[in-house]
């Protein structure tokens, strides 16, 4: 088949490597569309220390297709060859402490990889032509949904998590940091669960994505930025969710948290990061960490299939695999106004 192979930091090409085979409980997919992730960025440009876990290595992990052929086991729960699916990156072991209370997010078997499976992370993803996958991480898609939607049900239902990880509840005021793809698709979730008032944060050309959905927004570059916030919300947020993932982004987002607020951080920096302590301290404040999905991707088709989360609204560009370098820059420089960006195999 053809692939996206990583040697290493910055060098990558498409290429010819052998068909995957689908073991126990697995299933063999053809990949109809792939989401390029910011995850994806900085993996390429040799950003983390852990990701990959090897090379060469197929990266991937935000995508859809169909079954074409069942490992065995599979079809006892219920696959059946065609059905049309929606990828998740975590397969976790189900055996482990973490796995059996549902966080199988936090697999205690994490990077061993005859248990646990992180696709296009620590096993091959799915800038392919075909990918494997346990059948715990991949799911149907309703028949209406377009492979375009499935492509983006993982990052929607990481916004998901991460407002499950706010503890959103309704009426709460809530604040967005980062107007990305899993910023805006984190807003549609909070109001999805119920957020009376939702305002996100971000800058440049993506204030108008904010305005296009209708949030009410600040541009954080703004000296009058969180003069503009506190207008919107006098008394701070309940709930913010950042999902920028930087040192100025995680001090911007405590700072707009009310008194016994919760920040929920999804965005991964790649700095350290420090914090002032006291108001943590003093106003009772919360910050937790939101990491992947924990059980959100059937909740996350219901709300796209319904319309609560928007996600179809965010894919601005598509190219073909052999195009993937030209697509990894419009996505890293945001270039023509660029927010998802999707591999459509049917373009080869």
């Amino acid at each position: 088949m053809k692939a996206l192979v990583l040697n290493a930091p910055n060098d990558f090409g498409v290429t010819e490597v052998p068909d995957p085979q689908p073991g126990p409980l697995e299933v063999l997919c053809r990949v109809e569309r792939i989401g390029i992730c910011g995850t994806d960025v900085h993996m390429v440009q040799g950003h983390y220390d852990h990701w990959p876990a090897y090379y060469p290595f197929i990266p991937g992990h935000e995508w859809s297709g169909q079954v074409i052929e069942l490992g065995s086991g599979a079809d006892e729960f219920g696959w059946a060859v065609g059905d049309r699916v929606a990828g998740s990156s975590h397969a976790g072991c189900m055996h482990c402490p973490k796995c059996i209370e549902g966080r199988y997010n936090l697999c205690l078997n994490y990077g061993h990889s005859q248990v646990h499976s992180h696709y296009g992370h620590t096993v091959q993803g799915a800038y392919a032509d075909y990918v494997v996958h346990s059948i715990r991480s991949v799911f149907k898609l309703p028949d209406a949904m377009s492979y375009d939607l499935g492509a983006v049900t993982d990052p929607a239902s990481i916004g998901l998590h991460c407002a499950h990880r706010g503890g959103v509840e309704t009426g709460q005021t809530v604040a967005v940091v980062g107007a990305g793809p899993v910023g805006i698709l984190a807003a549609d979730a909070a109001k999805a669960l119920g957020a009376s008032k939702v305002v996100v944060a971000g800058r440049g050309a993506r204030l108008s994505v904010v305005e296009k959905f209708g949030f009410e927004g600040f541009d954080t570059s703004s000296p009058d930025g969180l003069n503009r916030f506190r207008e919107l919300a006098p008394h701070g947020a309940d709930v913010v969710l950042d999902a920028a993932g930087t040192p100025e982004s995680i001090a911007l987002a405590l700072s707009m948290l009310g008194r016994g607020g919760r920040c929920s951080a999804v965005g991964i920096p790649i700095e350290d990061v420090s914090i002032s302590l006291a108001p943590l301290v003093l106003d009772e404040l919360e910050l937790v960490g939101s990491r992947a999905v924990a059980g959100e991707m059937q909740a996350t088709l219901d709300f796209i299939a319904d319309g609560r989360i928007r996600a179809g609204e965010i894919i601005t560009h598509r190219y073909p695999l052999d195009d993937f370098g030209k697509a990894l820059e419009v996505t890293d420089q945001r270039i023509d106004g660029a927010m998802k960006v999707l591999i459509d195999n049917s373009l080869d």
